[in-house]
């Protein structure tokens, strides 16, 4: 079944914009930025789209926080659009709107829609070093929709200094080397492998923040310039954030695109997606080898597409996350996971990856028109997740009317979680752990999440002079999984952890 021309959604424009200038006092604000990419997108589009506009939709910011986003960019691209948002924070946010603008296209409720993101983080870092009043307009000191730490950041966490992404992603890959019959040398090496051919990618990007590419051995060893951060990650496999950029993707319906006269291999039409998500808690959490709301959602991705996808985007802000996602897609270890070039390597604003990633995508498939291609995007700690399917052909009404909303059959999915028992003293076994560095090379600090004779989870804190330990964990040779150990309650109110 197809749907009628009038309400088939599209993408038709495309705007991407970096901004690298010596001085940051003349970089571009993120407003300035975004609106070069919506008019580079229009343009994109052959013109004449900015004042169709009836849906705007804002990626969340990080670097500058503003008020009234969306209506401070509709002002400088001159529209009053009926629906103007600014999102929430989340990596998946990007093929979120997207797919939400497809379906009110779909629905009627709108036309021409717009979505777009962009941040610059790095003119912020080298004006704050130099000591720079950026001449920007003035941040928010109530800016919209602001992280809030409560949400993403335990206070156990941040007790045991094991919160932030770099901190937390190393739980599901310490963890999957054991489920995956690996040992760390090999888990590692295929991290390489990966991160070589993503790094190609961004070389061949005209749009990548950083356009080297780098060898398998290059991204997993230790050098000056790639130390070790968080087990087994070094800077190369880590997402770079640091950027001044901007993306936007156009949207409209096929009927419009026709009449402006769009060429049909410049149309990309939206197939459908689904959505899902884990508990914002680490610790409760069923499994760190696996997640039930990406398995849910790349398996609703896969119901959309069951010749399988010609291209795919798997988000790779750390190596875990594509290296779970391409095993629960069925594709083989050399198969290239990305068209943009990956996190560490493009780089892009916080939450602004995947609208990058869905401008590349665009171009691959006008240079090298195919059935369906994935975009697959992830917030928070493997937390949030969503996957949106694109194609040069129109899709069938039926895939793109299926409910995006696949919590149920992640939970449905889901193992039991282990009762968290934060006053447990006594043996234990590991479940996975997270060592970070310090910036001279040694390890800093970590933890161990664990579990006791009877299930229940525990999480202790590693005391980083215990060299021997230390070493079992690191240990490239054979992994720490299921090791015994024993669990104490120090003086902190803390749990900590030694090998038995």
């Amino acid at each position: 079944m197809s749907l009628p021309a009038e309400r088939t959604p599209v993408i038709i424009g495309i705007g991407e914009v970096l901004d690298r200038p010596t001085d940051p006092a003349a970089a571009l604000e993120p407003l300035a930025l975004m609106e070069a990419a919506v008019r580079a997108a229009d343009a994109d589009a052959g013109g004449g789209f900015l004042a169709r506009i009836d849906s705007l939709d804002v990626i969340n910011l990080i670097s500058w926080r503003y008020d009234r986003v969306a209506v401070r960019l509709a002002q400088r691209l001159g529209i009053v659009p009926p629906r103007a948002v600014y999102g929430i924070v989340g990596g998946e946010t990007p093929t979120t709107k997207i797919h939400e603008a497809a379906l009110r296209i779909m629905n009627g409720n709108s036309v021409v829609a717009v979505i777009t993101g962009g941040e610059a983080q790095n003119a912020v870092a080298k004006a704050k070093a130099a000591g720079i009043t950026l001449p920007w307009t003035p941040p928010s000191k109530t800016p919209e929709n602001p992280i809030i730490p409560s949400d993403h950041v335990t206070p156990l966490g941040m007790s045991h200094g094991i919160f932030q992404p770099i901190h937390l992603y190393p739980l599901y890959e310490n963890a999957t080397v054991a489920a995956w019959g690996l040992t760390p040398g090999a888990a590692l090496a295929e991290s390489g492998a990966a991160y070589e051919r993503i790094s190609a990618a961004a070389a061949a990007n005209p749009f990548a923040w950083g356009r080297t590419a780098f060898t398998a051995q290059q991204i997993t060893t230790v050098a000056d310039d790639n130390r070790m951060i968080c087990w087994p990650y070094t800077k190369r496999m880590v997402a770079n954030n640091n950027v001044n950029a901007a993306a936007a993707v156009l949207m409209t319906t096929l009927a419009a695109a026709r009449a402006a006269g769009i060429p049909e291999d410049r149309i990309i039409h939206v197939h459908g997606g689904a959505s899902a998500g884990e508990h914002m808690d680490f610790l409760k959490r069923d499994s760190y080898v696996h997640s039930a709301a990406q398995d849910a959602v790349l398996g609703q991705a896969m119901r959309i597409a069951p010749h399988g996808f010609d291209q795919v985007e798997l988000y790779s802000c750390f190596p875990t996350v594509p290296k779970m996602a391409r095993r629960t897609l069925g594709l083989g270890a050399d198969v290239p996971l990305s068209v943009t070039g990956g996190l560490s390597f493009a780089g892009a604003g916080l939450n602004c990856y995947m609208l990058h990633s869905t401008c590349a995508m665009v171009r691959v498939l006008r240079d090298k028109p195919a059935d369906q291609a994935l975009l697959y995007g992830q917030g928070g700690y493997v937390t949030k997740h969503h996957a949106l399917v694109i194609g040069n052909r129109p899709a069938d009404a039926a895939w793109l009317m299926l409910n995006r909303d696949v919590q149920d059959a992640a939970e449905d999915a889901r193992d039991d979680v282990p009762a968290f028992d934060g006053t447990y003293a006594g043996p234990a076994a590991i479940e996975t752990f997270s060592i970070v560095f310090g910036r001279e090379g040694q390890p800093s600090h970590g933890s161990v999440v664990g579990r006791t004779p009877d299930g229940a989870r525990v999480f202790g804190k590693v005391d980083v002079a215990d060299g021997e330990a230390v070493a079992t964990l690191l240990s490239l040779d054979t992994h720490p999984i299921g090791l015994p150990g024993r669990v104490s309650v120090g003086d902190d109110g803390l749990q900590h952890w030694r090998m038995a």
